[in-house]
């Protein structure tokens, strides 16, 4: 169960706790600040692309889409065009899409370096293309990242009417071409897509520089590195302990970040510090690596020392078995109690394996209010048929020996898959239940009753009383006595046979019924 806990603010004051904020005015205070800073990183390549637009137009965050007039599109395609809006959110650029049930390609010119191609989907019926209908490939240069892909399943199984998905692909040359292919094995498939970003990022904010000697690969024994020849799916960019935050509000290349709480199965007692007056020196890692209110917000256990030590601090996100994930663990100390080398130290664990055993965000950074994150890279197999299963993220406070306050504290979160063998592609998701084999259990055993077999017991029943009487009144009345049980015997025969008013006797069984004619009739 997730547990929502107060909501605490650190000042320099030196008291641990001064003021609980009501949740609006944090996330006001947070969305100013963050909208106040200017953007450490400005892109070179800053593509916005309305699909099937004919007209530039402005999102709700005030970002321009450019219309496309099939600029970028090869002209031998045969796409349509049609028009249709979400019914909530920004229809920027969702009121548009690109469909086709032939190959069809975008073709850009760009620099060359590391980019983020982010493909926006409104799955909805277009017309003559039917939402389900849509099942399709799409390969970013040389890679395949998505297959046989239902954007309608997917947006089903998040329950979004609207969504996009991000990839991360180095450039070498100045073209890059994105393909889109339907299944040619289905009857009546189709692709679309209604809208491209192109944004260019920092060479080695999640690539590798070449003097990288990596970093940690979890349960193995070598190091890890990001190469230039792999491709990047962002699966999970998370502000713990804070709120959400927009593209715009990012550092310059319209990432998104989301709060933590659906992800939090094991919060315990935990509480959410909050410093809003910090101003983070960057001195360790780049000003762009994630936006400022990141490192004001946190996640930490609590200040209970004996339950900390008994349970950990757990998230857990659902991702694609089979794949190596690049995790990144983001970290400030901005809590004035937390100073010094060992005052907090706490294990990490990935997948639950030890992926730090002695975490020190003081020793690492160098310092209070300062800054940092660690990569991890791990791989999560695939047993049997299993296509998906959660990745874990947990905390744990260090033996009490070695650390102060035996607590532990988180930031942020970002989480990518790691193309393999030049492909990113998972399935679909499974929004129908797998029904479980059917077991025929046979019911309990009746007795089978036959309507003309119920009736001839009756008028046996019937018969053996009338003769039984008959032989009792023969025995022990005298004859006068008899003649007026036989006129008892007549009347009662025929009260019998009229109880229901019609003279007919009925006989149901089940719920099948049938009358017969009257015994009084027959026999009286």
């Amino acid at each position: 169960m997730i547990n929502f806990t107060k909501r605490y603010v650190s000042l320099p004051n030196k008291l641990s706790v001064l003021t609980l904020f009501h949740f609006t005015f944090l996330h006001t205070l947070t969305i100013a600040s963050a909208d106040a800073s200017p953007k450490p990183y400005k892109p070179h390549d800053n593509i916005a692309l309305d699909c099937g637009s004919t007209t530039n137009t402005t999102d709700l965050s005030g970002r321009s889409w450019i219309s496309d007039n099939t600029i970028y599109l090869d002209q031998s395609s045969k796409v349509s065009v049609i028009s249709t809006s979400p019914t909530e959110g920004d229809p920027i650029p969702y009121t548009t899409a690109l469909l086709s049930r032939s190959q069809f390609t975008f073709s850009f010119t760009v620099t060359p370096g590391p980019k983020f191609i982010r493909l926006h989907f409104h799955p909805a019926s277009y017309r003559a293309f039917n939402r389900s209908n849509a099942f399709f490939d799409v390969h970013i240069g040389g890679y395949t990242v998505l297959s046989n892909f239902s954007a309608a399943l997917k947006a089903d199984d998040l329950k979004l009417e609207v969504f996009y998905s991000e990839f991360c692909i180095y450039v070498d040359e100045e073209k890059l071409n994105l393909l889109f292919n339907p299944n040619p094995n289905m009857p009546d498939s189709y692709a679309f897509i209604n809208g491209i970003e192109i944004v260019s990022m920092p060479d080695n904010l999640y690539y590798s520089s070449d003097d990288d000697t990596g970093f940690n690969f979890v349960n193995q024994v070598n190091p890890y590195r990001i190469l230039k020849n792999q491709a990047l799916e962002s699966l999970y960019r998370v502000n713990i302990g804070g709120s959400s935050i927009s593209p715009t509000q990012d550092t310059g290349m319209y990432r998104s970040w989301s709060e933590d709480g659906e992800y939090v199965t094991n919060g315990g007692p935990s509480v959410l510090p909050v410093n809003l007056i910090i101003s983070p020196s960057f001195s360790v890692i780049p000003n762009y690596s994630a936006p400022v209110p990141v490192y004001r917000t946190a996640r930490a256990m609590g200040t209970n020392k004996t339950v900390n030590e008994n349970y950990r601090l757990t998230w857990e996100f659902r991702v694609d078995s089979g794949f190596t994930y690049y995790v990144r663990l983001h970290f400030c100390e901005f809590q004035v109690e937390i100073t010094e080398l060992g005052d907090r130290v706490f294990q990490i664990y990935i997948d639950n394996i030890v992926a730090e055993h002695q975490a020190d965000v003081i020793s690492w950074a160098g310092g209070n209010g300062v800054p940092i994150y660690r990569d991890y890279a791990v791989m999560i197999g695939r047993a049997s048929n299993e296509m998906k299963r959660n990745l874990s993220i947990a905390l744990h406070p260090a033996p009490a020996w070695r650390t102060r306050y035996s607590d532990a504290i988180l930031n942020g979160v970002e989480i990518f898959k790691l193309s393999n063998e030049g492909n990113l592609a998972g399935p679909n998701p499974q929004t129908i239940p797998i029904s479980l084999p059917k077991i025929s259990v046979p019911p309990p055993t009746r007795p089978k009753y036959n309507i003309r077999t119920t009736f001839l017991t009756v008028i046996g029943v019937v018969s053996i009383f009338v003769v039984v009487s008959a032989l009792y009144i023969l025995i022990f009345r005298p004859k006068s006595r008899f003649e007026g049980s036989f006129s008892w015997y007549q009347l009662s025969c025929k009260d019998y046979s009229s109880m229901d008013g019609s003279g007919k006797v009925y006989s149901s069984v089940g719920k099948h019924s049938k009358d017969t004619t009257s015994v009084a009739d027959n026999k009286c």
